[in-house]
């Protein structure tokens, strides 16, 4: 595995440039470019991280074309995703604005949407989640997810956290852009930082409202 040295601001023109190019023939004259300005850096950073923070995985660059009512045939981010329990975990992404970090659970499933709205109920649980997630607002995390417009039935509407009570899917996220780190070794210690200050919120996740 090669060493991993940075995030190369090749990687973000890559994606800005594919934003204009979005085709085949655009991306099969670039792909070298694609391979060696993101998904060898990132396959590097991957390995770093995982001992760390556990197993993981690079998105496909391809759009599911079945699936998707958008034209463009490539996904103008590159995404990876470490999980420390099937659907629960932390989350990088690249793309022309630069470098995203997040973590939390993106699943719908009905049995785990009742453990999550349960533990938010409940006393204990409920009230450690809300300070784990006032700690990440602080620190300039963002608090988001699908989200009801009113409180779920079987819940009082005056519930103590009745804003909680109202998500499907839970996750924080923090937007850095392009700082000036990004592009040397320090990047990897910089991400298991913040990736860490995740580590509260994934771990009650994993603990109350897994899969």
């Amino acid at each position: 595995m090669d060493t991993f040295d940075g995030i190369p601001v090749a990687a973000l023109d890559f994606y800005e440039r594919l934003e204009a190019n979005n085709n085949r023939q655009w991306w099969l004259e670039h792909k070298d470019e694609y391979d060696g300005a993101v998904r060898l850096p990132l396959t590097a950073l991957l390995s770093g991280l995982e001992p760390h923070f556990g197993p993981g995985k690079l998105f496909r660059p391809y759009r599911d074309m079945r699936l998707s009512s958008a034209a463009e045939p490539y996904k103008t981010a590159q995404g990876m995703f470490v999980s420390t329990f099937e659907g629960v975990g932390f989350y990088l992404q690249v793309s022309a604005d630069g470098l995203l970090l997040g973590g939390g659970f993106h699943s719908t499933a009905p049995a785990q949407l009742s453990r999550f709205r349960a533990a938010v109920d409940a006393s204990g649980s409920g009230k450690a989640v809300e300070a784990i997630l006032a700690e990440l607002l602080a620190a300039g995390f963002t608090i988001e997810g699908q989200k009801l417009k009113t409180v779920p039935r079987g819940f009082p509407k005056d519930h103590p956290r009745q804003e909680l009570l109202k998500y499907k899917t839970l996750s924080a996220s923090l937007t850095l852009g392009r700082p000036e780190w990004l592009s040397t070794r320090a990047a990897q210690e910089r991400i298991a930082n913040y990736w860490e200050q995740l580590r509260p919120l994934i771990g009650w996740i994993t603990r109350y409202a897994a899969p």
